[in-house]
């Protein structure tokens, strides 16, 4: 079978396939590229990787910033772009949609300027066009071409946090994209007031529109998840608004961005019966409800947590006290129920988001915890697993560019660590993927052996940071149930 390398572009892993005298990623024996013992100098490639790294975030903030506006609607305040010279204005729609008065856009230089709304995304889309009046001889941000977007790939946000501090630059990656939802899902720092502002790729090129945030309402502030409505959503848009059929009023009720606070979930096994619907959360990406729980976790301690519903097709993102994203999970729990089952990295609060896989979707549901989950279930973790994930790809599944489904994990890693990478499956042939805290991809496997299909990657971790493990298929019609094992 031939290698996915080039599917997902250039990475930093050529370096280390040349220093080991690997001849194709694609090898059969488990992957070992992560040790830094072989290459030939480890501090000067870290330094330089460190360097190259803040020349593409200088690189990135200059292109774009300048294009970058701060949008004040009343009482609302948000981000936008500006997408021609002239002064037309990208942005969300919830951030404008009650405006009473002349919005005023406020440049990167500090100027103050009237603006106009000028049309609002169909069927509920979150966002709007406004148009500054009487400029010309704007700068501009580039949009990247469609379905250019990869799992695993940096991703920068500018905006105007809070409504206090315009021009913040934030960076992160792409962890995951929903197709069918048209959402691009982002750890890059997104507050309140980065609503309508742009998510960006390394060549400062427009791939997203930040909209929502889960926040905990304790503090206001993002705990690990961002989302932006991606390209292949808004070209059609800004498509009607020079047809000009584009909605002139807004198509959606108000949202709430996850304002609500974290309910406690203990790790009894008790069962808590929840409801989303009408007064719940609103992510204004989908229109789906969500509800956040919280736990108090230890470092090393084994969890598990289940969320089924007959009325809804249930969704399950746990995140750490350091705010990355350690699992999610649509189908672990069999019949359409969500299941994380993991060992906790850090001591620490941890945030549970129970959603639902589509928007709209509106029943009730049960959720549950179970600490030291390996002895309390018949999924017995393995000795010394950071992460034990089951899950199905199926037809829900996101789509790589070559149209084989996947799902994406993470895990807090340290430089030095040893880690064993395996997916196993009995359902189709397994590919594994792992992504660097900087988002290059740095080892990828399809089989341990020609008499076994399971996908292994082993090595050191080469940096402090948080991991993305992508579970793949090695043909685009693979699809199946599969069990990923992180020790």
């Amino acid at each position: 079978m031939s290698s996915k390398y080039l599917r997902f572009g250039t990475s930093g892993i050529l370096a280390a396939i040349a220093a080991i005298g690997v001849n194709g990623i694609n090898a059969i024996a488990p992957v070992d590229l992560l040790d830094s013992s072989h290459f030939s100098n480890p501090q000067s490639n870290n330094a330089f990787a460190q360097d190259a790294d803040e020349q593409v975030n200088i690189r990135v903030y200059k292109r774009a910033s300048p294009a970058v506006v701060s949008v004040s609607a009343g009482n609302a305040t948000g981000s936008g772009s500006i997408i021609s010279s002239d002064g037309l204005v990208l942005t969300n729609a919830h951030v404008v949609q009650n405006a009473r008065s002349t919005l005023t856009v406020i440049l990167a230089d500090g100027r103050r300027l009237p603006a106009d709304i000028v049309a609002f995304g169909n069927n509920g889309l979150d966002l709007a066009v406004l148009k500054i009046r009487g400029q010309k001889n704007l700068p501009t941000i580039s949009f990247a071409r469609s379905n250019s977007v990869q799992v695993g790939q940096r991703a920068f946000a500018i905006g105007n946090p809070f409504g206090q501090f315009q021009g913040t630059f934030t960076t992160g990656i792409v962890s995951r994209i929903d197709q069918q939802r048209g959402l691009i899902q982002t750890d890059a720092a997104i507050n309140p007031g980065n609503s309508g502002g742009p998510l960006l790729n390394g060549q400062g090129e427009l791939i997203g529109v930040n909209t929502a945030i889960f926040t905990n309402g304790n503090t206001g502030g993002n705990i690990g998840l961002g989302f932006a409505i991606s390209t292949d959503r808004i070209q059609p848009f800004l498509t009607a608004v020079r047809q000009g059929t584009a909605a002139r009023t807004a198509q959606r009720a108000q949202p709430t961005t996850g304002s609500q606070t974290a309910k406690a979930l203990p790790l009894n096994g008790a069962t808590i019966r929840g409801f989303l619907g009408k007064g719940n959360n609103i992510l204004p990406v989908d229109n789906s409800f969500f509800e956040i729980y919280s736990f108090q976790g230890q470092a090393g301690q084994r969890v598990q947590i289940d969320m089924v519903s007959q009325e809804i097709d249930p969704f399950l993102i746990l995140i750490a006290p350091n705010r990355s994203q350690l699992a999610q999970d649509d189908n672990g729990g069999g019949s359409k129920n969500a299941r994380i089952v993991g060992k906790l990295p850090i001591a620490g609060t941890y945030f549970v988001i129970a959603n639902s896989y589509k928007g709209g979707q509106a029943g009730n549901y049960q959720i549950r915890g179970i600490a030291n989950a390996g002895t309390a279930t018949n999924q017995v973790q393995p000795q010394g697993s950071i992460l034990r994930q089951t899950g199905i790809l199926g037809s829900d599944a996101p789509r790589l560019p070559d149209g084989s489904p996947y799902r994406a994990y993470s895990f807090q890693g340290r430089a030095g660590q040893a880690v064993t990478i395996t997916l196993e499956s009995t359902d189709f042939d397994p590919y594994l993927i792992l992504v660097a805290p900087n988002g290059q991809k740095i080892a990828e496997n399809n089989n341990t052996s020609q008499n076994n299909p399971t996908a292994v990657i082993r090595g050191r971790l080469n940096r402090d940071g948080v991991y993305r493990v992508i579970v793949n298929a090695a043909n685009s019609g693979g699809q199946g149930r599969y069990s990923l094992t992180i020790r």
